[in-house]
């Protein structure tokens, strides 16, 4: 085996112990996932024992609820707790920076159509991958369906590729009908999530974020922000929260680093008609006839 055989051979050994990792987490907190129970309690809990199991969290643990769609995350003091609410946990595990992303829906709602729908879409669009693929087909096969179950797709949320240290990288993966997409290639490590609700079928930012990653390198003044950036070195450009942070002032110096352009957020997604959403993912690596699912 020469060394560069050698070398893909180790990384897709990494991204496979991610998704193992993943696996037996998700599968433990959806059983904690009950009316009553605290959100926070829930992400540190998926964090931490992706730790004690031998990986890192590749961005905090997502808890989206009802019209919420992703990047909603507890803050450091957060005393929410479940309702009848149907709740989305997506959650990442990176060894070594190759990262395994999934996410499923808990409902607690009295919804189990409209989880169906985004599930039963992940399916049909794993179905459908392979190395020659179009990903304009995959969309295609998400939103048809998922409006075959009665609902619509979340037209402005997509899949997306997976790279060392990038949890949203090429190539974008449609979760509806488009005219021109771009080829599968075998080897590529790509995370598939179809969104359903029973709203509009679009997102736009909410008012409030908890999840940023750094963009740049940028001079900035103030010492405290100096130090900061200091202490966000170790998530290199993967996504934190700002209750993994214990820098004083957090909010004012997380602001000067934003408008210095070293940092971003990601506001909390929701749906444009107060809609319910539902999700599905897995991550995949493609292969020449079909693809392996390593998040099962």
């Amino acid at each position: 085996m020469n060394e560069k055989v050698q070398e893909i051979e180790e990384i897709i050994q990494k991204y496979i112990k991610a998704g193992e990792i993943l696996s037996k987490v998700r599968s433990e907190a959806k059983d904690k996932v009950l009316v009553g129970a605290s959100l926070l309690e829930v992400a540190e809990f998926v964090e931490k024992r992706s730790v004690e199991l031998g990986g890192q969290p590749a961005f905090p643990c997502n808890i989206s609820r009802n019209d919420e769609a992703a990047h909603a995350t507890p803050s450091h003091d957060d005393e929410s707790v479940f309702g009848k609410d149907m709740v989305k946990i997506d959650l990442g595990v990176h060894i070594d920076g190759y990262i395994a992303d999934s996410a499923i829906t808990v409902d607690l709602s009295g919804n189990p159509d409209l989880v169906k729908a985004s599930e039963d879409a992940l399916a049909a669009a794993i179905d459908v991958i392979k190395c020659g693929v179009n990903t304009a087909e995959i969309g295609a096969v998400i939103e048809n369906t998922i409006t075959g179950h009665g609902f619509k797709t979340v037209m402005n949320l997509t899949g997306h590729g997976l790279a060392r240290y990038i949890t949203h990288a090429s190539p974008t993966i449609p979760n509806r009908h488009i005219e021109h997409g771009v080829v599968l290639e075998e080897g590529e490590v790509i995370a598939i999530e179809p969104f359903a609700t029973d709203g509009a079928g679009k997102i736009a930012d909410g008012s409030w974020a908890e999840i940023y990653h750094v963009v740049g390198s940028r001079p900035v003044r103030l010492p405290a922000a100096r130090k900061l950036i200091k202490e966000l070195e170790q998530y290199k450009t993967l996504p934190f929260a700002k209750r993994w942070l214990s820098s004083e002032r957090l909010d004012f110096m997380l602001l000067q680093l934003e408008r210095a352009g070293v940092v971003t957020s990601y506001p909390v997604l929701k749906e444009v008609a107060g809609g319910l959403v539902s999700q599905a993912e897995h991550t995949v690596i493609v292969t020449d006839d079909g693809c392996e699912v390593i998040t099962k």
